[in-house]
């Protein structure tokens, strides 16, 4: 039989005297990927600055958990803390005095998820025992210059009828300011909302309905 010679393969000639070697491969740069990388970079940067900020200026205020009607007591189930940044222009309850407000009761409505306000809760409801809130239309010419204030003590004083005689000794009841609206269409009327004696609501009411009201402030000094 006829030895079959191994062939194997020949070396490339030699190049200037040395021998020719393999290329390097040569790897191929992606920018697209480079942009997307220093883009993740600068995002992740952003962001923990945002948490940073975020957390350095919240604050912990007292929120509303469960919903409570008008008149209710407040228990401790009914409250939060909730951490949040707050506008300096809204007023609300530091977290350190939600145990001050359990056992107190709330003056309005409290919806869940929505922060406390001071004017929310109270001791008292109003009106209380024995008391009315009426509204009284009056024009600006039948109020003091100085605008009201909820707890504000007044007179309802009784004005002559139009076209009447003055009346010698108009007559008066002392009330309460509990809120004042903003002044209607007319621009002059302001719908003042007063506490009043159950017994003396009625009176109230009918020469308010005609427009025979003067309201008059006052000293505010208790």
């Amino acid at each position: 039989m006829r030895a079959i010679a191994e062939q194997r393969p020949t070396a490339p000639p030699p190049v200037d005297g040395m021998a020719a070697q393999a290329s390097p491969v040569r790897l191929r740069r992606r920018p697209s990927m480079v942009i997307w990388s220093v883009a993740l970079v600068v995002l992740g940067g952003v962001l923990g600055l945002a948490i940073w900020s975020l957390s350095s200026t919240s604050t912990e205020v007292v929120a509303v958990r469960a919903a409570v009607d008008r008149g209710e007591l407040i228990t401790a189930e009914d409250l939060v803390v909730a951490r949040v940044v707050v506008d300096p222009s809204l007023r609300v309850v530091p977290a350190v005095d939600l145990q001050r407000l359990v056992g107190q009761r709330a003056v309005r409505d409290l919806a869940p998820g929505t922060l406390l306000s001071p004017d929310q809760v109270g001791p008292d409801v109003i009106p209380g025992p024995g008391q009315t809130i009426i509204g009284v239309a009056v024009g600006l010419g039948r109020l003091p210059a100085e605008p009201l204030r909820p707890g504000d003590r007044v007179r309802l004083v009784e004005t002559s009828p139009d076209q009447g005689e003055p009346v010698a000794k108009p007559a008066s009841v002392e009330a309460v300011v509990h809120g004042v609206s903003p002044a209607g269409p007319d621009g002059v009327t302001v719908v003042v909302d007063v506490v009043v004696p159950n017994a003396l609501a009625a009176r109230v009411a009918d020469r308010a309905a005609v427009g025979r009201l003067a309201i008059v402030l006052d000293a505010r000094v208790r």
